[in-house]
């Protein structure tokens, strides 16, 4: 026999707590249902229900549980756990939690039956009582000592047997109802939507807070700002370039990945149309929009070399009106040595023009090295907004410098153990998981260190554009690859870590990989591996351990 239980994974007060529901779940039939740590409210006061027993043809039991060492002296209870004294009223808690339970039924719209036979207990799982152990408002045959444990159902079918002037115990029927009513079937999707709402409304609010460092910088014409994952520095890249169309200047936002680039694109498209910029894109579209004929995927020199060098003899003979005023770049640290004389030649005032660069150093992730060929003053955001406590420390001994996180705290990290081969298939199961507690669909990603996943191959071959459309869709979950996902987050990341095409890169993109995640990262993969990429704290992350 196994009862439900509600929720799957209860969190205990005590390992005493922990032993008394295994234990009554073992006991009970299979249509019996234990509920742990509800609260009821009724405006005049909140109580939270330890645990409540939904037994058909027996009764429903609500017992308020104490772990530690319990003792009633002189009228008082009193609780010693974890070397504290606490003066505690397990009674009156039982109580008012069975009476709340009781108004709760009557006035949800699913419960038909009428009060249910119902009695109050107490349980101090740890403690034994005397055998002429009485108290007001309890009973022995109430309590449940450590003695009890061993038969806890027995004494609780007992007692509800016992108790007088009690309607009729409930049926089978009247118990599944009693678990929508409780658990309720809606109610996880509706928590985790606002949940999620609530989190990114929280992750907004501190990022366009950074908007005072572009206050601070308003006079200045050629910056780079240098910050590390989840710092903000895509959402003030797209204000700055904003503010600068607002004072009518014409202005670029630009960066290397097509994601990133699309993600921009729409961004903008919401801002009104007189602070748009001119431009919004790769570097490499606004070349080809220049009138450079196209390359090939697979032709690394025409993208890193003979584009670039075509774009700075081009600039020279555009008209002034197809120049900027000034140029603002995103994930600057993608960009190639030679990419630079191109940016600057695009500029109407090349040697004064405003140039604003966002970078990460840590997140070099490409075999190419380039810094601008221009001053640019640095300036450092050292504060992580964007992820979770929880998902900030996983990468925060990668990044380059020691950020402050300022996240909300979340979920642990969770970590799926594999061989690097079976990384995405264990991935794949994680996301159905995700699907099935109610996560939607657009809040997730499936990302891949290596090999692509198979979804993303099929979807890639009809395009780029249509491939990258998928982002926003929401009616499956987004399959990608670190490297094209730089710049971009989704609230649930699983990651596959299934091996890296070259190690010499991999601990920057394994920075990459754990910094996408918002609120829930999911990582599926070797810790071996991992360890040896990325170093023993973000194994010990991980792994759960404090480092």
């Amino acid at each position: 026999m196994t009862a439900r239980l509600f929720p799957d994974e209860p969190q205990f007060a005590s390992a005493a707590e922990r032993l008394l529901v295994e234990t009554l779940r073992e006991q009970l039939p299979d249509d019996a249902a234990l509920f742990c740590n509800l609260r009821f409210s009724d405006g005049r006061q909140d109580r939270e229900a330890d645990l409540i027993v939904g037994w058909p043809g027996v009764g429903v039991a609500v017992v308020e549980v104490k772990g530690g060492s319990v003792s009633l002296d002189r009228g008082e209870w009193r609780q010693q756990q974890f070397g504290v004294d606490t003066v505690i009223r397990p009674v009156d808690q039982a109580v008012a939690c069975k009476y709340l339970l009781c108004e709760y039924l009557g006035d949800h719209p699913r419960w038909t039956a009428g009060r249910p036979r119902t009695a109050h207990f107490v349980a101090v799982p740890a403690t034994t009582l005397p055998d002429d152990f009485i108290a007001p408002g309890l009973a022995r045959w109430m309590a449940i000592d450590a003695t009890d444990v061993p038969h806890a159902a027995a004494r609780i079918r007992a007692a509800l047997a016992k108790v007088r002037d009690e309607p009729d115990p409930p049926t089978p029927d009247d118990v599944d109802v009693l678990v929508d009513c409780l658990a309720g079937a809606a109610i996880p999707q509706q928590h985790l939507l606002a949940e999620l709402a609530e989190r990114e409304a929280a992750c907004d609010l501190l990022t366009k807070d950074q908007a005072k460092v572009l206050d601070l910088l308003a006079a200045y014409d050629r910056v780079e700002i240098r910050g590390g994952a989840g710092s903000g520095k895509t959402w003030l890249a797209v204000e700055k370039a904003r503010r600068l169309a607002a004072d009518g200047q014409r202005v670029a936002i630009m960066c290397y990945s097509r994601g990133l680039a699309e993600f921009l694109t729409r961004r903008v498209e919401t801002l009104p149309k007189r602070q748009r910029p001119a431009y919004v894109g790769t570097f490499h579209n606004l070349g080809i929009g220049w009138g450079v004929e196209p390359g090939s995927d697979d032709d690394s020199g025409y993208w890193e070399e003979r584009l670039p060098a075509a774009m700075v003899e081009l600039a020279a003979a555009l008209p002034e009106g197809e120049r900027f005023d000034a140029i603002v770049i995103d994930e600057g640290q993608d960009f190639a040595q030679s990419w630079w004389d191109a940016v600057v030649a695009a500029l109407r005032a090349p040697a004064t023009g405003c140039l604003y660069v966002f970078s990460d150093e840590g997140q070099r992730i490409f075999a190419r090295q380039g810094r601008p060929t221009v001053d640019l003053m640095p300036i450092p955001l050292n504060e992580n907004l964007r992820n979770t406590k929880q998902i900030a420390g996983t990468f925060s001994s990668l990044a380059p410098e020691q950020m402050r996180i300022r996240g909300q705290a979340g979920v642990p990290v969770r970590f799926v153990q594999c061989a690097s081969e079976d990384a995405v298939g264990a991935a794949d199961d994680v996301a159905d998981g995700l699907l099935e507690e109610g996560w939607p669909p657009e809040s997730v990603a499936l990302l891949t260190t290596h090999r692509r996943h198979p979804v993303q191959v099929e979807r890639q071959a009809e395009g780029q554009d249509a491939y990258w459309a998928t982002y926003w869709q929401d009616d499956d979950v987004f399959y990608g690859h670190v490297l094209g996902f730089k710049g971009l987050e989704r609230p649930a990341v699983v990651l596959a870590v299934n091996g890296f095409r070259d190690e010499a890169r991999a601990k920057e993109m394994l920075y990459v990989a754990l910094s996408r995640a918002r609120d829930l990262l999911v990582v599926c993969g070797d810790m071996d591996l991992i360890r040896r990429v990325g170093g023993e704290a973000v194994a010990r992350r991980l792994a759960g351990t404090p480092t």
